[in-house]
């Protein structure tokens, strides 16, 4: 397997494991570009590189963070990143990005949203396409992740769009989940779904700077008070509510306090070798999904009797469950 090519370039799955693990740019980037391929001879190669390379992912803290677009994630995760990499880190972004469903390419423009970051050789920025994925979330950032792992980045920040179901998908594959909000809008505690607030490992409210610092102080108090009557996901972690301003730098050294503090306290209850056991079974799970639904779509006997099938279903000649079953014993199921 070792010996075999990828043909964007040629290079070989030994190249590419020793490119990766020795901290080369430009590998990881293609290595990268390989894992987010939808040929199966660039899905072979991958597969096969992420393999070798398992031993050596794993340590790094992941962190992801979302907000509702214009609450200041990019301009946040740009200081943090050079606070972190000021420390003696080594950083790297995926930015879960909107996919132009006409092109199929990214959105957003993550180097120039992250500008100091992207200067820095200690840093790694990455967008991923969504590809219209449910949830906006890019179905490979598990496998870009465990690439940039093995590659050294100790801290990997996954940035969500802020929209639809990606805060989920995101905090079941990370060790800590921030959720950025912003005070004064008149309706700070029916603004975000419930549901987020209760995946959220921390929020912090952003731009409490100036005028504001006033407003973060009021709305973090709320949010305090409706932390207080929902059950915490951890035993042993109460979500804190922070203020913060990524602009001007103001609490992101206590911010970055309580993330080691988290870590160090599920490290001790066995809450986060647990999580990280969970997280690594949500991947198969959801790669046994993505390659059933594949073998699906590409059975010739289903692609020929799908349209007919659907037309029915459609127009109330035939019931979606009794759909269904046609469908699987066209497989064989």
């Amino acid at each position: 397997m070792l010996n075999r090519t990828a043909r964007n370039g040629g290079l070989s799955v030994s190249s590419y494991v020793e490119g990766v693990k020795s901290g080369d740019r430009a590998t990881l980037a293609r290595a990268i570009t390989l894992v987010e391929s939808t040929k199966p001879e660039h899905r072979d190669i991958a597969k096969a590189v992420l393999q070798e390379l398992l031993p050596s992912t794993g340590n790094a803290i992941r962190l992801g963070i979302t907000g509702v677009p214009g609450v200041g994630k990019s301009t946040t995760i740009d200081q943090l990143g050079m606070n972190l990499i000021e420390a003696g880190h080594r950083v790297a972004v995926l930015a879960v990005d909107p996919t132009s469903r006409r092109t199929g390419g990214s959105i957003l423009g993550d180097k120039t949203r992250m500008a100091r970051l992207a200067q820095e050789q200690r840093a790694f920025i990455r967008p991923s396409p969504t590809s219209g994925t449910l949830g906006g979330v890019a179905r490979k950032t598990r496998e870009t992740m465990a690439m940039v792992e093995a590659a050294g980045f100790d801290i990997v920040i996954v940035e969500t769009v802020g929209v639809g179901q990606s805060e989920v998908a995101v905090a079941d594959m990370v060790d800590f989940f921030l959720v950025l909000l912003l005070a004064g809008g008149g309706d700070d505690l029916q603004g975000i779904k419930k549901g987020i607030i209760e995946i959220a490992d921390m929020i912090a409210i952003n731009k409490a700077d100036g005028d504001n610092v006033v407003r973060a102080e009021a709305a973090a108090a709320e949010y305090r008070g409706a932390l207080s009557i929902l059950t915490p996901q951890s035993a042993s972690w109460k979500p804190p509510v922070v203020t913060i301003s990524g602009r001007t730098n103001i609490g992101l050294e206590a911010l970055w306090r309580k993330i080691e503090e988290h870590r160090l306290t599920t490290t001790a209850t066995g809450e986060f070798a647990e999580r990280r056991r969970a997280q690594a079974l949500s991947w198969m799970q959801d790669m046994l999904d993505e390659r059933l639904m594949t073998a699906l779509r590409e059975n010739p006997q289903v692609a020929e009797a799908l349209p007919g099938i659907e037309a029915d279903v459609r127009d109330g000649r035939l019931l979606p469950t009794l759909a269904v079953d046609r469908i699987l014993a066209l497989m064989g199921l």
